[in-house]
């Protein structure tokens, strides 16, 4: 661990959010001395950001943390053109009404972490369709684009991926990275950003944002990366079988997000604790040294922290008293996930509502295993169709997924 001086490196090197940083004594020395504005851009592809993207936000949240200024560059822009970065294929194309609703949905995500105003250390939102839909093309390639080598980007891992699988890469996302540099260009004149954070797959183009800003107007700009965060077994952070873990309540009830984090893996709870929650490092360390089936405890405790940073304390107590009851109690707690069967459903189909299974095929299968109980009694028939009583019913998928069946 290096020994920085300013806070907002010390907080960030102490929690685990460091992987690499341009030019670490120079920036430790500029947060000890003034306000820093750093952005992390988000695109716009969706109408909620997954658990995948949390890293970045919590990263953002430290830095206000800290007394700097988290700036949330939305791409309303880039989101036209699409990020190659990772990617095999060519992000299908959104239209200008489906990014501005999905730019909405996201931005209800970030007032749960950050403080937004108009003060020296408040977090402002930019959209940079605010300059990108404004470039004229041929200008652009004049002032921007001479700095660019076609040498220099074909050696981007986003670049080399997909020519080395042969997979296409179109002229529009080649642009993409053309256009995050000066992004970073933009915000530096606009609003006095010194700093672009983001993942490591991104340190290329953050890279040649600091090249730019200093070609064009001689800032002195700095990057710094976070680890690809990954869980014990080496699976990408947030991927589940049952898919993406969102972080808007009307795609994933605070009882689901609640027990994702309750699932995390014994060798992961330190980690997730300084990355997803605020509390004390004094705190995890207690936490860390639990043995056995003690370690449990601590599960329950990131889970409720994160959860209430989320969707609030009460509803992170309520899915955890939920849980205790469902799991510990044999009973059926308030706040599981409901699902209506209106006349009658088929057990699969009402698997596959829930989003414990992908498919109905899945679902027959995990039947077929014996996974799939009803008020704790193993169903055996997939073509079971099942109708409401009085009473709501519980659905049960292994031990640690559950549901309730209502009228």
């Amino acid at each position: 661990m290096t020994a920085y001086k300013s806070s907002l490196l010390k907080l960030l090197d102490e929690r685990g959010y460091i992987h690499q940083v341009t030019d670490a004594a120079a920036l430790d020395a500029l947060a000890s001395k003034e306000i820093v504005s750093a952005y992390i851009g988000f695109d716009a592809t969706a109408s909620s950001l997954h658990v995948g993207s949390l890293v970045q936000i919590m990263m953002l949240r430290r830095l206000q943390q800290a007394g700097h200024r988290p700036i949330v560059l939305m791409g309303g822009g880039t989101t036209k053109v699409g990020d190659p970065s990772g990617k095999d294929e060519s992000r299908q194309l959104l239209t200008h009404d489906q990014i501005d609703a999905n730019i909405a949905g996201i931005r209800r995500v970030f007032d749960h972490f950050l403080t937004f105003g108009d003060g020296r250390g408040d977090a402002i939102m930019v959209n940079n369709a605010d300059w990108l839909d404004r470039l004229e093309y041929v200008q652009f390639l004049r002032e921007v684009g001479k700095h660019f080598t076609i040498n220099r980007m074909l050696t981007f891992d986003s670049v080399r991926l997909r020519l080395d699988r042969e997979q296409p890469l179109t002229f529009l996302e080649f642009n993409y990275m053309i256009l995050q540099a000066y992004d970073f260009l933009e915000l530096t004149r606009r609003v006095g950003c010194r700093a672009q954070f983001g993942g490591s797959d991104q340190w290329g183009n953050i890279v040649n944002g600091i090249e730019l800003g200093r070609r064009i107007e001689g800032t002195e700009l700095f990057g710094v990366t976070t680890p690809l965060i990954t869980t014990a077994d080496g699976a990408k952070m947030g991927k589940t079988a049952q898919g993406a873990v969102w972080l808007n309540a009307d795609l994933l009830s605070a009882y689901d997000y609640w027990q994702f984090w309750r699932n995390t893996a014994d060798a992961d709870v330190g980690r997730f604790l300084k990355l997803f929650t605020d509390l004390s490092l004094e705190d995890i360390g207690k936490l860390e040294s639990l043995q056995g089936a003690e370690i449990n405890q601590a599960k329950i405790i990131l889970a409720t922290e994160a959860t209430a940073m989320l969707h609030g304390r009460e509803a992170a107590e309520a899915a955890a008293r939920t849980a205790a009851e469902t799991f510990s109690g044999g009973g059926v707690g308030e706040d599981l996930p409901t699902l209506s069967l209106g006349e009658g459903m088929n057990i699969a189909h009402a698997l596959t509502a829930l989003g414990f299974t992908p498919s109905n095929k899945e679902a027959k299968r995990k039947i077929a295993e014996g996974a799939v109980r009803l008020d704790d009694v193993t169903v055996n028939d997939p073509g079971l169709v099942v109708t409401a009583a009085q009473e709501p019913l519980k659905l049960s998928l292994g031990k640690k997924r559950h549901a309730l069946l209502v009228r």
